[in-house]
């Protein structure tokens, strides 16, 4: 009987889910009277708006993601290395993204940094691009921090370190040969979810006035029908294409642990 209360729940869970996006996909495609088309994509696609604002974006994910990475695996590393009493301390630190919202965190930015300020970054394109980088780091930081520490969890760091050192490696080499290979996949889960962020993000890029895809899917959203509905499917296969990288990684690694073994 409980089996059967699962399968329930989870059909309901399904239908929760499927019905709102059948319907969005079902809506883009009725841009053109009396039968489906593609054309709501066709417009979408060839609007050099979109083509600017999602390569933009593309952009400051993979630098925000490779800032993420410089930042957070040396310290989720040292702080289980050498500080793991600080581990509260750093993981409440690395919660506060989720609490303070996103206008609260630029609106500080443009005050710290404005042109009136000792670092005016909002003066020029890239310092501001610079700015909003800082900005998606932070809103990545929940989740970056949490996949990196769950993946130094599952190896003997200690252990790994003083092996390392015994034969002559420093901490460069520690991280960057050992450390960073044994998480990669826990790396490219919180890399992943910061692409999703960053490609998604509305109100930081729109306040710095930046050319990112958030601001471009609510103009669209506000002046169009069918054309926002055909965007959201995009942005919507786009999340779970890094899904999917995320599950394709970890069963690779697995793989490869497994023929090792």
């Amino acid at each position: 009987m409980t089996r059967v209360w699962s399968w329930v729940a989870l059909a309901v869970g399904v239908v929760y889910f499927a019905l709102p996006l059948i319907g969005t996909v079902e809506f883009s495609l009725r841009k053109r009277r009396g039968e489906y088309s593609l054309d709501a994509y066709r417009e979408v696609l060839g609007d050099p708006r979109f083509q600017e604002t999602f390569a933009y974006s593309v952009v400051m994910a993979l630098v925000t993601i490779a800032f993420g990475i410089l930042l957070v695996v040396p310290t989720a590393y040292w702080v289980r290395l050498k500080l793991p009493r600080l581990r509260p301390v750093v993981e409440f630190i690395t919660l506060l993204p989720l609490v303070i919202p996103a206008i609260v965190i630029v609106f500080g930015y443009i005050r710290l940094f404005n042109t009136s300020s000792i670092l005016p970054l909002t003066g020029s394109a890239r310092g501001t691009d610079l700015l909003l980088m800082f900005g998606y780091a932070t809103l990545a930081l929940p989740y970056m921090y949490r996949a990196v520490d769950t993946g130094l969890r599952t190896i003997d760091v200690a252990t790994l370190t003083e092996a390392a050192q015994s034969l002559g490696a420093g901490w460069v080499t520690i991280l960057g040969r050992l450390i960073l290979p044994n998480v990669l996949v826990a790396v490219l889960s919180g890399a992943f979810l910061t692409f999703a962020i960053v490609i998604g993000e509305f109100t930081m890029a729109a306040l710095l006035n930046r050319p990112a895809f958030g601001p471009y899917m609510q103009l669209l959203g506000a002046n169009k029908a069918y054309e926002p509905a055909a965007l959201a499917v995009i942005a919507f296969a786009i999340t779970w294409a890094c899904m999917g990288l995320i599950q394709l990684a970890t069963r690779l690694q697995r793989h490869t642990r497994a023929q090792r073994r």
